[in-house]
């Protein structure tokens, strides 16, 4: 592989990216403004070429694209600066802040003719493709309800709000395993108890046409962490667990009607669903770098990102609307 892309970024979530692309082979350079992370990180990757000034990347024609993993105030302006100057972009979640800033960068990536992808990371994971393939093959039957909860006694942010700092890997996970329907009904509720322009915990409901409903649950005011999603379908019932050893699992309980009208519960034990041992920022980065090499569009392109921004931006409203009264 060439060594033609640089990574803007390498702070807490982006040394992460460093430590793959690096092992990748494919790293050209890094930016980084803090000299300070740079003499931490050059103990670890003394090969690496760092870097402070941002010309050496946006006028350098062996650069072909870059990968942004810095706060998300800044997604917008360096994503569009990038595609400007040339280059493929994988900007981590979200996309922008705002629909009309996502969708002036989906239009700019078309002109350019430049790929365009979002780190919409779980969308990758071997155990979620597992997870879909078993809706495909109708293991679980009819969807019923889809919940997640991404909890935290976490890092607070002051540039965005919980919902827009947790919530976006579930919205792009709920609407994949959806088919991309867009869901007729978006309400939102919850709660700024730290900084009162700031929501720490939201829980948001989603309503599709077909009758499914889901709800995505995210606080960073939590005392433990927890990443869930479960599926309730007509057949089984089925979790992934991202902090488990097993991750993924199926309850194949059953509910029967006793004397022709009582529902009554038959628990089963849970089966441990197998998956391949694949990391899934590495996926993500491999299929970012296959795109960039075959043109192919990314799973996780710009347009995906911009659904995701359309049900951040109605669930925004309804949290305002109901905190205003």
């Amino acid at each position: 592989m060439k060594k033609n892309i640089a990574l803007i970024g390498a702070g807490p979530w982006g040394k992460n990216h460093l430590r793959n692309l690096a092992e990748l082979g494919v790293l050209h350079s890094v930016l980084e403004k803090s000299e300070d992370r740079i003499k931490k990180l050059k103990e670890s990757f003394p090969e690496v070429n760092f870097i402070l000034d941002e010309g050496l990347i946006l006028n350098n024609p062996e650069i072909q694209a870059v990968v942004i993993a810095v706060p998300s105030i800044l997604h917008f302006a360096l994503t569009r600066k990038y595609l400007l100057a040339g280059k493929d972009v994988m900007v981590e979640k979200p996309l922008s802040l705002t629909v009309s800033e996502g969708q002036e960068l989906i239009e700019l990536a078309d002109r350019q003719k430049k790929i365009l992808m979002v780190g919409h990371i779980l969308q990758y994971h071997p155990a979620i493709i597992k997870f879909k393939s078993m809706i495909l093959n109708d293991e679980l039957g009819n969807i019923r309800y889809i919940y997640s909860n991404r909890l935290n006694i976490g890092k607070l942010r002051s540039e965005e709000n919980v919902l827009w700092s947790f919530a976006p890997h579930d919205i792009s996970l709920i609407l994949m395993l959806m088919d991309y329907e867009d869901p007729l009904r978006i309400s939102a509720y919850g709660g700024a108890y730290i900084n009162p322009n700031i929501f720490d915990t939201t829980l948001t409901i989603f309503e599709f046409k077909n009758g499914v409903k889901a709800h995505i649950f995210v606080s960073w005011l939590h005392p433990y962490k927890e990443q869930k999603l479960v599926v309730v379908g007509s057949k089984k019932m089925a979790l992934f667990d991202d902090l488990s050893e097993g991750k993924l699992f199926v309850y194949p309980h059953e509910i029967k009607l006793e004397n022709g009208k009582i529902p009554v519960a038959h628990k089963a034990d849970f089966i441990t669903v197998d998956f391949p041992p694949q990391q899934p920022l590495k996926e993500e980065l491999l299929h970012f770098i296959d795109c960039v090499e075959t043109r192919v569009t990314p799973k996780t392109d710009g347009i995906e990102g911009l659904r995701v921004l359309k049900i951040l931006e109605k669930a925004e409203y309804s949290l305002r609307k109901k905190s205003t009264g």
